[in-house]
Order: C-alpha cells, then structure tokens, then sequence
C-alpha cells in the first residue's frame, strides 16, 4: 500500500455525479431517506459488484466509487496506478424494513473471491482488493463475525484465508459518471466478478 507521503496529491474538486440511477431512477448524491442505511464494499472491479447490489431486492439506489485510500478526490486513471492506496468500491443504500446488512454481507462473501489478495482473478493491483468499510460499529462487529463464519466454510471446501480489509470508513469519492451503471450501459462490458462456489454458512444474513 502507498504511503501517505508516497500518495498523489489529488484536489478539492469532486467529480461530476448523475442525478439519477439509471436502473432504479433513484438519486446517486445524498441524502438518503430516512431510515435506509449504507453498506461499502471493494468486490474487485466495481462493473460487476455494482450490477449485482442494484438487483437486489431492497436496494434504494447504488454507486461505484474508491474508499479507504489517501488521495482526495482521485481519477479513475489515479487509482489505478496504485499511488491513491484506494479500492474500487460500490456503495449501496438500502431499507433495514425490506433487506438487511447481513443479506448485503452474504452477498458480498459469495460473489467474489476474498482470499486473492490484491487481486481478482486477472485483475491485480491494490485497487482491486476485498474490503468491507463499516459505518458504525453494529456494522463493524456484524462483518467480523461474518468473516469468521464464512472463513470456517472456506476451510471446510478447501479454501484459502480470507485476505478481506474490514476498516472504517473513510471519504467515499463518486466514481467518474461513466462507469456509474456501467454494465446497464454496456450489457456486453466487462465484467471479472466471481465467487469461490462457497455458500455462506445459515446466519450471516440474518436481520441485524
């Protein structure tokens, strides 16, 4: 990981976001209703992560950005040189009424490879790594015990160790609108998400 005085400056400006989902039609900038809540997680390449959270049900709106690195405000082309210290990350809002974080953490576990490191799949470098950043602590504790559960079936199929960041939070910055939806703008776009096969073990996503 780059150090802070290693890391690119950045700037003060953000960039320019849509003013609507172009799945849900819903908004991509705050705030959010009353009640929802948020889950960040780093899948890999944000395309595919971001297309699996917007199709859930009880998802209010999604966004692809970068968390949990230095750089204020970084470029798409910034964070990949891997000089930012960011992961490319979705962002989705959704109803505790309707979903749960937990369904939001069995999905994440099972959609990606979380034992490769700074890499998925053919994708390497640190922007691609698996993380977890929490909003409070109820989230924290939720996606450690998580870990531990879905480790444990990961032992039991052979698996590797799990290699998943769970962190708190920092500044989320809104990916570039172009990759925002991505692969609903371009059905036949890349995508390298995959899972390892294993299922979460009964409990992960159960209701807080």
């Amino acid at each position: 990981m780059v150090s802070e005085e290693e890391a690119l400056p950045g700037r003060s400006e953000t960039v320019r976001v849509p003013a609507a989902h172009e799945v849900l039609g819903t908004a991509l900038l705050p705030p959010i209703p009353a009640g929802f809540e948020q889950v960040i997680v780093g899948m890999g390449c944000f395309w595919g992560a971001e297309r699996v959270f917007w199709s859930l049900p009880g998802v209010w709106t999604t966004a692809v950005g970068y968390a949990g690195g230095v750089t204020r405000n970084p470029l798409y082309e910034e964070v990949c040189t891997g000089r930012t210290g960011h992961a490319e990350v979705v962002l989705a809002v959704f109803d505790p009424a309707v979903t749960s974080y937990g369904r939001m953490l069995a999905v994440f576990w099972e959609g990606h490879d979380p034992t490769q490191g700074s890499r998925q799949g053919n994708d390497v470098g640190t922007q691609y790594r698996s993380a977890i950043y929490w909003m409070n602590e109820g989230q924290r504790e939720r996606a450690e015990a998580s870990r531990a559960m879905f480790q444990q079936a990961l032992d039991a199929a052979g698996a590797g160790r799990i290699t998943t960041e769970i962190a708190q939070a920092g500044p989320f910055y809104f990916g570039e609108a172009y990759h925002q939806q991505y692969l609903h703008k371009n059905p036949d776009g890349y995508c390298g998400l995959g899972g390892t096969g294993v299922a979460c073990p009964a409990g992960v996503a159960d209701p807080v």
